[in-house]
Order: C-alpha cells, then sequence, then structure tokens
C-alpha cells in the first residue's frame, strides 16, 4: 500500500515536472515571436487542456480515477522543483536556439528573395507601367472629354419659353 502510493507521488512529481515543461513551451513561444492578445489567449487555452488531458490521462491510468490529496501534492512539488532548479536553464536554452534559427531563416528568405525582386522589377517595367500609362491616357483622355462636352453645353442657347395664350 505504501509502496504503490510512493509510486504514484513520484508520478504525479513526473506529471508537474512535465506541467512545468508544457508551460515553459508556451512562454519561450512567447518570447520568441511576438504574437498578438489573441494568440495568447489560444495558447492558454491550448495550456489548460493540454495540461488537464495529461493529468486525467494519469489519474485514470495510474489510480482508476481516484483523485487523493499526496497525487495533487505530488503536482505541486514537481511543478515547484521544475519551476526553481530547470527553468531558468531550459528557457534560456531554448530561447538562443530558437532565435538562432529564425534569424537564418531570415537571412535565407531575404537571400532567396533576391531573385523574386528582381523577376518582380522587371514585371513591374514590362507590364506595369505600360498598363498604368495606358490607364493615365484613358483617364485624361475621358477628363478632356468631359470637359469639352460640358463647354460645349454651355455654348448651346436654351430656347426661349413660349408663351400660353
Amino acid at each position: 500500500m505504501v509502496t504503490n502510493q510512493a509510486y504514484l507521488f513520484l508520478v504525479f512529481v513526473i506529471n508537474g515536472i512535465l506541467i512545468g515543461v508544457l508551460f515553459d513551451f508556451f512562454r519561450i513561444l512567447r518570447k520568441t515571436f511576438k504574437t498578438k492578445d489573441i494568440i495568447t489567449y489560444i495558447e492558454d487555452f491550448l495550456f489548460w487542456i493540454l495540461t488537464g488531458i495529461i493529468l486525467l490521462y494519469s489519474i485514470f491510468t495510474f489510480n482508476n480515477g481516484e483523485i487523493r490529496l499526496f497525487m495533487l501534492l505530488g503536482i505541486l512539488l514537481g511543478t515547484i522543483i521544475y519551476m526553481i532548479f530547470i527553468s531558468s536553464y531550459v528557457i534560456k536554452i531554448n530561447v538562443a536556439i530558437l532565435t538562432f534559427i529564425k534569424n537564418i531563416l531570415t537571412k535565407l528568405f531575404c537571400f532567396l528573395g533576391i531573385p523574386f525582386k528582381f523577376l518582380y522589377k522587371i514585371a513591374k517595367k514590362l507590364l506595369f507601367k505600360p498598363i498604368s500609362f495606358f490607364i493615365i491616357n484613358i483617364r485624361n483622355f475621358s477628363t478632356n472629354l468631359l470637359k469639352n462636352t460640358n463647354i460645349k453645353a454651355k455654348n448651346i442657347k436654351k430656347p426661349k419659353k413660349v408663351q400660353e395664350n
């Protein structure tokens, strides 16, 4: 009985450590990538859903769905141990790695984007300039035509009113 409870306590300490790792995963994402508030809310929701799934799976798998106080203390102890002794190192290392990868990918995309920028400039000269030139000329022509029509319309004398007898 006591060995079974010690085993369960150790399992839930490990669960607490897993919850701490999951929490740090979302903290690392927030430190590496700037996210909007709605994304942060979605991440928080995912954290709590995943935490609930982990705990429910462990409770039903290892203790047949019975919740004991020592299990909750094991989760709390595992989370505290992780946060005090391991968390800061995990965050620093992973943020550095993800920032390094992010910088490499940014430079790679900039480098790979050079041919596309060149093609865009060529397309702009060959396609967009003639099209914009055509549109500008149509606009000028229609404006001039409208002005000439208005001038001619003003020059036409209106007939006098016919008097009724």
